[in-house]
């Protein structure tokens, strides 16, 4: 089973920058398309953004332009580059599979102050 493993989460002004990485486990990484995705206090778990292993890229509309999803195959990590943070940003960050298939992992917060 693949195990999902997020970083890179913190407090943040608003406006400002992280960068989270999820590193995974697991051979069948570099074909699937990854996923970041959020869940803010009392809300559902949404959509961030998804890339395919061929480099294609969603976006939601919240964060379209703001943030950027990357991935490293070699590494089986995928990565995401937010900046100009808001306090609608702030939730728990989870990777997963897009569709998610596999467990999900502990995510990292990013808390941003306004």
């Amino acid at each position: 089973q693949v195990q999902l493993v997020e970083s890179g989460g913190g407090l943040v002004q608003a406006g400002g920058s992280l960068r989270l990485s999820c590193a995974a486990s697991g051979s069948s990484f570099s074909i699937k398309a990854m996923g970041w995705y959020r869940q803010a206090p009392g809300k559902q778990r949404e959509l961030v953004a998804y890339i395919r292993s061929g480099g294609t890229t969603y976006y939601a509309g919240a964060v379209k332009g703001r943030f950027t999803i990357s991935r490293d195959n070699a590494k089986n990590t995928v990565y995401l580059q937010m900046n100009s943070l808001n306090s609608e940003d702030t939730a728990v960050y989870y990777c997963n599979s897009w569709p998610s298939d596999y467990y999900w992992g502990q995510g990292t917060q990013v808390t941003v102050s306004s």
